[in-house]
């Protein structure tokens, strides 16, 4: 019973997280950043067999819905690594899988939900060059305007969203609606 009550608990939680904020992406305009990155790789890799390298958790919403529009061959792995877990702010990068053998002496598209401060994708992509990739291309279907440098930037990038904590679209908030079609803000404090 008191499992019970606890996810009934957490459920109430969520959906107060969603009610109090903002919409800043609808469902429309985060279907035409993907068609657009689709579209970019596609004109970079159509003569290519790239190994598509999908960010675990947060990058499995924007692969799957671009897979499809990449009208080409492609090997798809995984990586997952995480500053972040089931928090609001970042910490030192964990791997819980490491870039594969798959990535040597291939051309690799790093695809994940969203370019923030940068430390995680750098650290995947300095493992996939690590590991003998030709080259390396990052692909985030969100990218966070932030006022200081980043260590990378996206080779190809659908949205560009306010320095804000977001969430939908692969991006949880507190481990949850990483399932929304849409993009929504907390509220500012």
């Amino acid at each position: 019973m008191t499992e019970v009550l606890a996810h009934s608990e957490l459920r109430d939680a969520a959906w107060k997280l969603l009610e109090e904020s903002d919409l800043i992406c609808s469902a429309e305009q985060v279907e035409q950043a993907i068609v657009a990155v689709a579209a970019g790789l596609t004109e970079r890799y159509a003569d290519q067999f790239p190994v598509v390298l999908c960010v675990m958790n947060g990058g499995v919403f924007f692969c799957g819905k671009l897979l499809p529009k990449l009208v080409f061959p492609l090997t798809l792995d995984y990586v997952h690594a995480s500053r972040y877990g089931a928090g609001l702010s970042g910490r030192e990068v964990v791997w819980r899988m490491l870039p594969q053998d798959v990535v040597a002496g291939r051309h690799v598209i790093i695809v994940d939900d969203i370019l923030d401060a940068g430390e995680t994708l750098r650290a995947i992509r300095d493992k996939v060059i690590e590991r003998g990739a030709l080259s390396v291309s990052i692909a985030v279907l969100a990218e966070k305007r932030l006022d200081q440098a980043k260590p990378v930037t996206p080779d190809f990038a659908g949205l560009t969203l306010p320095n804000r904590f977001v969430f939908g679209c692969g991006l949880d908030v507190a481990g949850v609606w990483r399932n929304l079609p849409t993009i929504h803000a907390m509220k500012d404090a």
